[in-house]
């Protein structure tokens, strides 16, 4: 069964950077677009950054030119490097798959950032 496993979450202070990671089964990343999403107590998903099948990131307004996304296929593994982080940046964050970028979604277990003042 396909799976995605996120780790990297932490508790920081504001200004300082996180690296998360999300390690596919098998060949879940082939051919498929991917992302990160992370959600808040009484907050809806949202979506974070995403890479297309070839490659070309997007991201959301409030974290362009703070967050990287990234794919190390070798290793079947996503990244999110996230850097001056923000307290508003706390969530729960998840990594997705959607097989020929369509609309069904494979998730992580997620994984917590905390950033503090």
């Amino acid at each position: 069964q396909a799976r995605l496993v996120e780790s990297g979450g932490d508790s920081v202070q504001a200004g300082g950077s996180l690296r998360l990671s999300c390690l596919a089964s098998g060949c879940l990343y082939s051919a498929s677009c991917v992302d990160w999403f992370r959600q808040s107590p009484g907050k809806e998903r949202e979506g974070v950054a995403s890479l297309d099948t070839l490659g070309r990131p997007t991201y959301a307004a409030v974290v362009e030119g703070r967050f990287t996304i990234s794919q190390d296929n070798a290793k079947n593994t996503l990244y999110l490097q996230m850097n001056n982080l923000k307290p508003e940046d706390s969530a729960m964050y998840y990594c997705a798959a959607r097989p020929g970028c369509g609309t069904q979604f494979f998730w992580g277990q997620g994984t917590q950032v905390t950033v503090s003042s």
